[in-house]
């Protein structure tokens, strides 16, 4: 079956075996005049169908490489040369399956995690201790789901029992499996552990983090980088000099088989295959470190990136702020403020949001619910509570309703330190108080941006909606010089596109990071956490919860990109350099054509380095020293 199954998707492969075989029988039955007409026949009909293809592509102005093969397997007939240009046809046929073979090797990593996708799930009904087996696409959010030792998570869920292991090392490339207790987060597409739990399905199986990344691995996959087209740019000189080359040493010869000779050498496999191969291995390495990259485009853009830009909450920073403390202005208590902005961020989708709420409810502070709610995006949210209206978020939201924000608002505390921003909040037209929060920057946030300008990249910037003194005190923390603040995301779009350095980085994790993600030459979103929208509209999706992963998607970039060229470069050197030989007649036409084929492997091998290479954090420019990498512990933290 498997041999079928090649014959029918390589054909032209089949029939030149096929007709290979019975010219070489009769040769062997000395009947050299009949293998001779059976194979320039055969070779010509494929040369004149190859040829139809050539025109159509110079008449729609593409000149590619198949002039140079057409003119060899015509040259070697014309010679007498039959068994080099039945060679020639089964090198160009044989291009296809060698280059399926060579990507499929390449996208190994992809492959695994489009063929891993949770399929069943085991959902228990109310007041029932039985599950029942149902397709994962029939979950809905709500659902009680068992999950059993060993097997895929088919949902996102939070976890109902005590703790969980489980292995996301498919999702995020963390190779140890980690703890997860009560309330916490568990990822669909992760390995359930020795011990079978209990999850409250929280999203159906086309909103899940593993069909997310299964649909960036598709369209990475589909994908072509533009680097491919290089080899169309070499197209033009390397037919001229290839033809130039082979009519010189038949000029200077006198033979025309020297013509023959030196055309079989300069058959243009290497430059057509070993690229794409390269960048599809680049994309498959990206994918076993959890970084999914959506194309070869993307691998090129971030291998020559020279400047880079970051979002501050949930991107620098953990994005899990807590409220540290209240400043109530006069005639409103600490109580009465903290209830009234927590009733209203009710209503909000901020991270900002769910930690006035958690800070509220952990004070056993009973919220109340709106009569109306309008949430203004990137600044905060009115709400009319208990008969009040109720303004909460920045302080230029706050104070352009109530005028009096000013007045002494950051008195009682002074200005917030690293990682420490402040909420305002307004009562009816009055300044009512300030919520003071904390949000530590990543413990390795330091080191990557170390890592970041060890390669070379510009110093980066911070481009956040928060405000002034919080951005200031992280970014010093973190020692970025450059900081904007108070943004919008018209405002990101247009500093981002505003940076002299090209190509430029963008990365982010938030709704309101999705046109900047979009905008950015290349546009990074920490998807583990981050939004639909933000890994949407991103270049790549960084699968864990990890910022040094964006070090390592610039170094994979630039691996993958030196090695494509490199296997460009490696195919046209020894063509020409075996050309160079054939025109002083060392290389039969026969064997030529069999030492262009090796040269076709040493090309696609050398593209097929892009697989490896070890962990991408160990891989810094010539005579950088690595510097230690500091990890999220695998438990993972507490949600609020």
């Amino acid at each position: 079956m498997t041999v079928l199954r090649a014959i029918r998707k390589y054909p032209v492969v089949a029939a030149t075996v096929v007709v290979g075989l019975a010219v070489f029988a009769l040769l062997g039955a000395d009947l050299d005049t009949a293998a001779a007409w059976l194979a320039s026949t055969y070779a010509v009909l494929i040369a004149a169908g190859a040829g139809v293809r050539m025109i159509r592509d110079i008449m729609h102005g593409h000149w590619g490489l198949d002039i140079l093969a057409v003119v060899a397997i015509l040259s070697t007939v014309a010679v007498g040369e039959y068994v080099a240009s039945l060679i020639i046809v089964l090198m160009l046929s044989g291009g296809e399956a060698l280059e399926d073979y060579a990507a499929g090797r390449a996208r190994g990593e992809l492959d695994a995690l489009l063929s891993r996708a949770p399929q069943a799930a085991h959902r228990l009904p109310p007041n029932s201790q039985t599950p029942a087996d149902i397709a994962a696409d029939e979950v809905v959010p709500g659902d009680v789901l068992l999950v059993k030792p060993a097997e895929l998570v088919p949902v996102d869920g939070v976890l109902l029992s005590p703790e969980g292991s489980f292995d996301e090392s498919s999702l995020t490339g963390e190779p140890l499996p980690v703890t997860i207790s009560e309330g916490q987060t568990v990822m669909s597409g992760s390995v359930n552990g020795s011990q079978a739990v209990l999850i409250r399905a929280t999203a159906a199986t086309a909103d899940s983090q593993y069909q997310r990344i299964v649909a960036l691995v598709r369209e990475a996959a589909e994908s072509k980088a533009p680097v491919v087209r290089l080899a169309d740019r070499f197209a033009v000189p390397f037919t001229v000099f290839s033809l130039l080359l082979a009519g010189i040493a038949w000029w200077v010869s006198g033979e025309p088989v020297r013509f023959a000779e030196v055309l079989v050498l300069a058959t243009p496999c290497p430059l057509l295959i070993a690229a794409p191969v390269a960048f599809m291995g680049g994309m498959s390495r990206a994918a076993k470190d959890g970084i999914i990259v959506k194309g070869g485009a993307t691998l090129q853009q971030l291998a020559g990136a020279r400047s880079i830009a970051f979002d501050k909450t949930g991107t620098l920073t953990y994005g899990k702020p807590e409220l540290t403390a209240i400043q109530p202005a006069s005639s409103f208590t600490a109580e009465d403020v903290l209830r009234l902005a927590a009733s209203a961020e009710q209503y909000s989708s901020h991270v900002l949001a769910a930690a006035v709420q958690n800070a509220a409810q952990e004070r056993g502070l009973q919220l109340s619910p709106a009569t109306t709610a309008s949430e203004v995006a990137t600044n905060g949210v009115r709400a009319i509570v208990d008969g009040h209206t109720v303004l909460v978020g920045k302080r230029r939201f706050v104070e352009a309703e109530a005028p009096d924000t000013g007045d002494g608002a950051e008195a009682p505390a002074g200005a917030p330190g690293a990682g420490q921003l402040r909420v305002y909040v307004a009562v009816d037209g009055r300044f009512a108080g300030t919520l003071l929060l904390s949000d530590t920057p990543r413990r390795n946030a330091k080191a990557t941006l170390e890592r970041l300008a060890r390669l070379g990249l510009e110093p980066p910037v911070m481009l956040t909606g928060d405000g002034p003194a919080s951005a200031e005190s992280t970014a010093a923390a973190l020692g970025i010089q450059q900081v904007h603040a108070e943004l919008l995301p018209e405002d990101k779009v247009r500093l981002v596109a505003a940076m002299p350095s090209r190509p430029v980085i963008m990365v982010g994790d938030g709704v309101n990071d999705a046109p900047v993600l979009a905008a950015a030459d290349v546009g990074i979103a920490m998807g583990a956490r981050g939004s639909t929208a933000a890994g949407e509209s991103a270049d790549a999706v960084i699968a864990t919860d990890d910022i040094s992963k964006v070090a390592d998607a610039v170094i994979i970039g630039r691996r993958t990109m030196r090695i494509a060229l490199g296997s460009i470069w490696l195919g046209i050197s020894l063509s020409v350099g075996l050309m160079v030989a054939a025109a002083f007649g060392f290389i039969p036409a026969v064997a030529g054509a069999l030492i262009q084929e090796l040269v076709d492997l040493a090309a696609i091998l050398n593209a097929l380095r892009a697989l490896g290479g070890g962990s991408a954090s160990e891989k810094l420019q010539p005579g950088a020293r690595a510097l230690p990498q500091p990890r999220d512990s695998v438990t993972r933290p507490a949600q609020n």
